[in-house]
């Protein structure tokens, strides 16, 4: 789960971090009371969506020249100016593809000083199973584009869970961003909270880009982005109420609330499948076969009729899908309770695009039978290629 960038400042500044007075608003109207509760004169006015390259994102409505999602401001006037222009239009950046997003929230900043822009995150870094910091002295960039073209620039630090963030640590990491005196006493501190923040509300992602250091040597978190292990989320009612739905695909939030691990994709068949290995592989052999998937969707090993009927209903729901395969392996998920909730799903929605259905295991023979006397126009398969190659023909025409 994602939040957005003054959710995640407010709950960072919780433990203490250095964060400027912002100010989140949700109409224009709100912009001028915004920006004069700030100090100024300099203001920052930063649209809200969930997703990175604002600020040299373009909004699809204002023309190629207009500025980007995140703007200075230099008078109260300037930032109100702002924040009519960006609320309610369409921002468009590399991270949220041609769609884009629409601005449904500002955050009015006090404006920073800034000497240097650092590149400080917090991850779960699998090949070490800890979580580890990763630092650089090139903030204000993308992260990838220095690890491809300057990668001795960066530091991956992983860390000792028995001991948390040692001084020994925090001396590597203000050493490899090049702080010293105030700002290397400053961010030492910042980066035993932040490790403190991440472990304690089950981060998954803590990205600051950048972290700075102004020109009176403070150091402060300008940006922040944070993305929360779902599993955990049942321990966190503090965490779940910022969540912002308009910023989630209708389709994944509906998968939620039947506890079905769901992720759209940009193709055209949709997959029902029991297993997130299963799952892959049957994503990956529809590409082998010349097509694309429209979704990962894993309906677990124990889900019931409803759950299987709920998730064959998201998949029907998606306009881009042109055929569907629901390829099942029943270890613990037996084959006719998934006929059963296919069975039931058709017959609410309807069936409007061709359908192949694998499957194999338990009571396979049973599952088979309710499918054959349905009545459905169903392409039965023997295996996941026979599959892969049918509903790919089917697509195709």
């Amino acid at each position: 789960m994602n939040i957005h960038e003054y959710q995640a400042k407010q709950l960072l500044k919780g433990y203490g971090a250095p964060v400027a007075e912002g100010v989140a608003i949700f109409s224009a109207d709100e912009a001028e009371a915004a920006a004069k509760s700030l100090p100024g004169p300099l203001y920052v006015v930063k649209s809200q969506i969930h997703a990175g390259g604002r600020g040299k994102g373009k909004f699809t409505e204002l023309g190629p020249d207009a500025k980007g999602g995140v703007r200075l401001a230099f008078s109260v006037e300037e930032a109100v100016a702002h924040a009519k222009e960006m609320l309610g239009n369409t921002l468009v950046t590399a991270q949220t593809g041609e769609a884009g997003k629409q601005v449904n929230r500002l955050y009015i900043e006090d404006g920073a000083d800034i000497e240097r822009e650092l590149y400080l995150s917090l991850l779960v870094d699998r090949s070490t199973g800890k979580v580890a910091f990763v630092a650089s002295t090139e903030g204000g960039m993308d992260i990838e584009a220095v690890a491809e073209h300057t990668p001795e620039k960066i530091l991956t630090l992983p860390i000792d869970p028995a001991t948390g963030v040692t001084d020994a640590d925090a001396d590597k990491l203000a050493s490899s961003l090049e702080l010293a005196g105030k700002s290397a006493d400053q961010a030492k501190g910042v980066f035993k909270l932040l490790y403190k923040a991440f472990v304690e509300k089950d981060m998954s992602l803590l990205e600051i880009n950048p972290f700075i250091v102004m020109k009176n040597g403070d150091v402060r978190v300008l940006d922040a982005k944070v993305s929360f292990d779902g599993n955990a989320l049942f321990r966190h009612p503090d965490v779940v109420e910022l969540r912002d739905l308009t910023e989630e695909d209708e389709k994944e939030i509906e998968a939620s609330k039947w506890d079905l691990a769901y992720v759209a994709l940009d193709g055209n068949i949709g997959c029902m499948v029991n297993g997130a290995g299963l799952a892959m592989a049957t994503m990956d052999i529809i590409k082998l076969y010349g097509a694309e998937p429209a979704n990962f969707l894993d309906v677990g090993g124990g889900a019931s009729k409803e759950k299987v009927t709920a998730a064959f209903k998201i998949i029907t729901a998606d306009p881009a899908v042109k055929g569907i395969l629901v390829n099942i392996f029943g270890g613990i998920m037996r084959c006719d309770v998934i006929a059963e909730g296919v069975i039931a799903a058709v017959k609410d929605v309807g069936l409007n695009v061709p359908l192949v259905v694998r499957l194999e295991g338990t009571r396979v023979a049973e599952g088979k039978k309710i499918i054959d006397e349905s009545g459905l126009n169903v392409i039965s398969a023997d295996d996941l290629d026979d599959a892969a190659q049918k509903i790919v023909a089917a697509v195709n025409g």
